[in-house]
């Protein structure tokens, strides 16, 4: 493929452009999907983090693009091998994709295994520091690929027993190789605690902050509002 380019070459602002368009397909996706998502949530008396997932997937089959024949693997909803195709370049990617269903609308927890981004933060006074689990760039069938990670937030409503999904928060997380500029210290960092309990030897988790992630790069959380009255759905790309 003409101008393919090594994963292991790109520059940090050529990642963001990947990421950035990764996450443009999957609003795209989310936005197409519509109103469907929010009678999904109201209908099903599935787990809610179930319900996401479900719908994270039938999303993702809208997405299309230029897939590739190769098996990768993560701790994630929703994982593919495909060429990412910018104008001045092409190269291979490897996509995760995971869903959380909380019903708080400010933050989502990950886990280590999720991430290709050490977590830098204040714990309790402390400085800790964690490195995530996935590869800046990983390598399937001898091939380098991008590590891309995106978050699927589902923030609802239980209301006696029957799911209310109010908006749907989309986000796009920094690969490894944008460290210094989202996370270069404990003091400035994306991250706030995870809900683990080290002394009790529970795995490391953390929380990433939308408000904290889009100080950083306004278009990396983008934002669905559910109208239950209109039945619709209120977005705009916030660049």
């Amino acid at each position: 493929m003409q101008h393919l380019r090594d994963p292991n070459n790109l520059t940090p602002e050529e990642i963001e452009a990947i990421e950035k368009q990764s996450l443009r397909s999957l609003y795209t996706a989310a936005f197409d999907f519509g109103f469907d998502a929010f009678d999904i949530f109201a209908q099903s008396s599935d787990d809610p983090k179930d319900i996401a997932e479900d719908i994270t997937r039938e999303m993702l089959d809208r997405l299309g693009g230029y897939q590739l024949q190769q098996r990768i693997l993560g701790n994630v909803d929703y994982r593919k091998a495909r060429y990412i195709i910018l104008s001045e370049f092409s190269v291979r990617q490897a996509l995760f994709v995971d869903s959380k269903a909380e019903k708080s609308s400010n933050s989502a927890t990950m886990q280590m295994s999720q991430l290709a981004l050490s977590v830098s933060q204040v714990r309790g006074g402390a400085e800790v520091e964690e490195s995530g689990d996935l590869p800046v760039v990983s390598l399937y069938g001898g091939q380098p690929f991008i590590t891309t990670t995106l978050l699927a937030h589902y923030h609802y409503e239980d209301l006696n027993n029957k799911y209310i999904l109010k908006q749907l928060t989309l986000a796009a997380v920094p690969n490894g190789k944008l460290q210094n500029h989202y996370n270069p210290d404990a003091n400035d960092t994306i991250w706030i605690a995870g809900r683990n309990a080290p002394t009790l030897g529970e795995d490391f988790r953390v929380r990433l902050s939308f408000h904290r992630l889009k100080l950083k790069a306004s278009w990396r959380t983008q934002a669905l509002e559910y109208d239950s009255t209109e039945r619709s759905i209120r977005s705009k790309w916030d660049e």
